[in-house]
């Protein structure tokens, strides 16, 4: 008679085993081939992988002059499951001059996974960065005694120049989220911060290579694992060419000494930005090294702001320099002609309202109402622009119209510019209105509008562009600050013209004006024998005293560099803004500044204005 208890507890028995094998297996599985930390424990034992960096690429300017190269330096790299137990702290502390306290808090940085995600004690973590030649000749003479602890060479950036700080950028360590974004980066690598460095990183930073090295038993290094075969070679970044002239960019650095502004010149035929001063600015030098941090800190908490690109992120009412492209708009949609004249009592009187100007000849026409900066002029143009109802059915259409004339040359929308942070000014239309005004508003409700006040705002360069656009009667190239890219096209954009709404003929009637205004006008200090220079000031209200402005290109006919000048609180355009545009083209122009030029130059350099702080 059969035993069934005893049948059952076979098969629970044998079900058992069964049960611990597979799970055995899987756990097998999932520890040899799905386990990155097997992998790279086994890995380890095996095979030391040592990651080789490219250069980045190097900088120059438009002439060949160089900016940005590359100088070695030198890492220390730990891979903690070697390290363990086996070092001599007091030793290793006093060769790198850093406190056992630091040593510890470094090491337990390394360790935690919160700061450092990517940690595996079988692989190379970054211990400290960019030791100086001293600092590696030292360590190196000794590293045998620090089981666990490599070099690793890299190089890092060095600049030839103290200018142009906010253009070229910087370069710093990876954050985390830079490293969440692309997995070409690890801890401890390094990345563009800003600028140039930032924007063209892919093309700069070049293919990392990686160099496999074979170990023995008890972990010592035997060479390079089957004679290099696995090896890859780094592929160096690519070169860049910038279209700044640094002769220029100096120049404007210094007229800017002691002002908050900004300068902007391009070259109008291409679209090349010739130089971008932000002031106050800094040296790029303080950005390299272990000391970046701290450096940092400091300029980022001086309150006039030296890390912003006021040229690119400055939001600035243009002022008079806006009344140009009011011109524009106003002839090619038919509200003026050539011959249209406005009065100007001291200013646009109408309904009670008054928007003053300075003293005049009245009445006057287009060219010496941009000649003279006539702001009742150009009040009149919106005025019976906006008010058309034979041209448009109604306010908001007029509105829109006016906002697409001021969107074709550029304004209210980036303009694309290769650099990083651009902000994109205001043009109001007829929804924004509305909306502030409860669709309660008319014409003159917004008539500054029309001489560069209430509600717009541009940076400049923007402004700067509108000078390119009109010295191009018509057209303008996306301003951009690499001239060309080794082994590679520039982008389209940067190669393509873009017209804007105004016709030609209108554009010459503006270039008359703003000959005018340097002939006989407010923009008269500038005139020369040499070549023919066509400008326009202006005097941007503000809060406190007024901002100073320029905006011009030279030469007249055949031009070679528009430019715009804004200096924060200079009051009177043609007080800051047009001898420094002046000076400016008077550089790029002639390559060298007269005897004269050059004395006027330091003046301008030692005119400081006083913000509370000091500016450089």
């Amino acid at each position: 008679m059969k035993d069934y208890e005893l049948e059952k507890r076979r098969y629970v028995i044998g079900g058992v085993a069964i049960v611990i094998v597979v799970i055995y297996i899987i756990r097998l599985f999932v520890l040899q081939i799905m386990s990155e930390d097997y992998k790279k424990n086994a890995d380890s034992n095996a095979f030391q992988k040592k990651i080789e960096f490219p250069s980045r690429g190097v900088i120059t300017d438009r002439n060949g002059k160089l900016l940005v190269y590359n100088q070695p330096s030198y890492d220390i790299m730990v891979i903690m499951n070697e390290e363990q137990g086996r070092l001599d702290t007091a030793e290793f502390c006093r060769t790198l001059n850093i406190t056992k306290e630091y040593f510890d808090k470094r090491m337990e940085d390394i360790k935690d996974r919160s700061k450092n995600p990517g940690y595996s004690r079988y692989t190379q973590q970054l211990f400290m960065s960019q030791l100086s030649d001293t600092e590696f000749s030292v360590f190196q003479e000794k590293m045998f005694r620090f089981p666990g602890f490599y070099i690793q060479k890299r190089s890092i950036r060095q600049y030839e120049y103290p200018y142009a700080a906010h253009v070229l950028g910087d370069v710093a360590e990876v954050s985390q989220s830079d490293i969440e974004k692309d997995d070409y980066y690890q801890p401890g690598d390094y990345i563009g911060k800003l600028g140039i460095e930032r924007y063209y990183e892919k093309e700069l930073r070049g293919v990392k290579g990686e160099h496999i090295l074979l170990r023995d038993a008890r972990g010592r290094i035997q060479g390079s694992y089957q004679n290099g075969r696995f090896d890859t070679h780094p592929v160096p970044g690519k070169d860049l060419t910038l279209s700044i002239d640094i002769e220029l960019q100096a120049l404007g650095e210094r007229l800017m000494e002691g002002k908050v502004g900004s300068i902007v010149a391009i070259e109008p035929s291409t679209g090349e930005i010739l130089c971008m001063v932000s002031s106050p600015t800094y040296d790029p030098h303080v950005m390299v090294g272990r000391q970046r941090g701290r450096n940092h800190l400091l300029l980022a908490a001086n309150p006039l702001k030296p890390l912003l690109n006021r040229s690119i992120m400055g939001l600035y009412p243009p002022g008079s320099t806006f009344k140009t492209s009011q011109a524009l708009t106003f002839l090619t949609e038919g509200i003026i002609t050539p011959s249209t004249m406005y009065s100007c009592h001291r200013g646009f009187n109408f309904r009670g309202l008054h928007l003053g100007c300075h003293g005049h000849g009245s009445p006057l026409n287009l060219v010496p109402a941009i000649g003279t900066s006539c702001n009742a002029f150009f009040c009149w143009g919106l005025y019976h622009m906006l008010s058309n109802r034979k041209r448009y059915h109604n306010l908001n259409e007029a509105m829109n119209t006016w906002r697409d004339y001021m969107v074709s040359m550029g304004f209210g929308y980036q303009l694309g510019v290769d650099l990083p942070g651009e902000k994109r000014g205001l043009i109001p239309n007829a929804e924004y209105y509305d909306e502030a005004f409860k669709k309660s508003w008319n014409p003159l409700g917004i008539i500054s509008i029309s001489i560069g006040q209430g509600e717009v705002t541009l940076t400049p360069l923007q402004m700067a562009n509108l000078g390119a656009t009109i010295a191009n009667r018509g057209y303008f190239i996306t301003p951009h600050v690499v001239k060309s890219i080794k082994g590679q096209p520039l982008d389209t954009l940067y190669t393509t013209k873009r017209y804007t709404k105004a016709n030609r003929a209108a554009y010459e009637q503006v270039v008359e004006g703003m000959r005018r205004a340097v002939t006989s006008g407010t923009c008269h200090s500038a005139n020369r024998g040499d070549y023919l220079v066509c400008g326009k000031t202006g005097t941007a209200q503000n809060r406190g005293r007024d901002h100073s402005a320029f905006m011009g290109f030279a030469p007249m006919n055949n031009p070679k560099i528009a430019v715009a000048v804004y200096v924060e609180n200079g009051g009177f355009g043609a007080t800051f803004g047009v001898p420094i545009g002046s000076l400016m083209m008077e550089q790029y122009i002639n390559g060298k500044l007269s005897a004269g030029s050059e004395a006027r130059a330091k003046a301008m350099q030692s005119r400081h204005l006083g913000y509370g702080t000091t500016t450089r």
